[in-house]
C-alpha cells in the first residue's frame, strides 16, 4: 500500500539545514493500523506530510498503491491525494457556518462528485459515526468527540484507501478519545488502512503495530492485542534506518 524507501527531508533556512527525516523506510501493508509515536520534533508530523503527498521529500523513493510520487507532477500528485487519501486532522477543521451535512460535503463537491451520489455518501457516512440524525446542526452545537465524528465522515466520503489521522484524539477527554478510536477500528476492520500520530500511550497500545520516530528514523516494535503484558514477546526498540 506505501512503501518509502531511504526517504529524507531537508528543510533549508539562509544557512541552516534541518534534517527532519533521515534515511526514512517504511512499508506498511494494506488493511494495517498503524500507530506512530515520539517525541516532539522527532519527524512523525514531516512524515504525515510525505505519507500524505501535501509537500516534497529531497531524496528517496516512495509509491503509494503501487504508484511512484516522486515522477508525478504537482496535479497528478493533487489527483492522487484526492482519490486514495483521507486526513483526520487534530483541530477538527470543520466551517462552522456549514451543517454537518454541507461540511462533509466540501470536499465531494471540489471532486466533482454529482449531486445524487454526494447525497447517499454523505448520508451513508453520518450513520457510520452515529450522526445522521444531526446533518443540518452546525458544528458548536456538537460535543467536540462529535465534531470528530463529522471530520472522520468527512474523510470518509471520499471512499479514500488511505487514511491519515494526526493527533486525532488530542483534543478530547478521555472517555471521547476511547469512543474515537473504537469508531477507527471500526473503519479498519472495514478494509481501510489507517496511520495514526499520537501522543497516547493507551491508544497506542491498541494498535496491532506501532512505529516510533526518533531524530527522524525508526524503531519499530508490533504490539499484540489480547497477550498478557507477561507473554508479550521481547521488543527491539534500537533505532534502525529500514523496516
Amino acid at each position: 500500500m506505501l512503501k518509502m524507501q531511504n526517504i529524507s527531508k531537508v528543510y533549508q533556512t539562509d544557512s541552516v539545514q534541518t534534517h527532519a527525516l533521515r534515511d526514512f523506510s517504511l512499508e506498511v501493508k494494506e488493511g494495517e493500523f498503524i500507530a506512530v509515536t515520539g517525541p516532539s520534533g522527532s519527524g512523525k508530523t514531516t512524515f504525515l506530510n510525505m505519507a500524505g503527498i501535501l509537500e516534497p521529500f529531497t531524496s528517496g523513493h516512495y509509491s503509494l498503491d503501487g504508484i511512484d510520487v516522486g515522477g508525478l507532477s504537482d496535479n497528478q500528485r493533487a489527483d492522487l491525494r484526492n482519490q486514495k487519501i483521507g486526513f483526520i486532522f487534530q483541530g477538527f477543521n470543520l466551517i462552522p457556518d456549514l451543517s454537518l451535512f454541507e461540511n462533509v460535503e466540501v470536499p465531494l463537491r471540489y471532486r466533482g462528485v454529482p449531486a445524487k451520489e454526494r447525497k447517499k455518501r454523505i448520508e451513508e457516512c453520518l450513520e457510520q459515526v452515529g450522526l445522521a440524525s444531526r446533518a443540518k446542526h452546525l458544528p458548536q452545537q456538537l460535543s467536540g468527540g462529535q465534531q470528530q465524528r463529522v471530520a472522520i465522515a468527512r474523510a470518509l466520503a471520499g471512499k479514500p484507501r488511505f487514511l491519515l489521522a494526526d493527533e486525532p484524539t488530542g483534543n478530547l477527554d478521555t472517555l471521547m478519545a476511547r469512543q474515537v478510536m473504537e469508531l477507527l477500528e471500526e473503519i479498519n476492520r472495514n478494509g481501510a488502512t489507517i496511520v495514526m500520530v499520537t501522543h497516547d500511550p493507551e491508544l497506542a497500545r491498541r494498535a496491532p503495530r506501532n512505529i516510533q520516530v526518533v531524530d527522524g528514523q525508526l524503531a519499530d516494535f508490533t504490539l499484540y492485542q489480547g497477550v498478557p503484558e507477561a507473554s508479550q514477546p521481547v521488543v527491539d526498540t534500537r533505532i534502525k534506518a529500514e523496516v
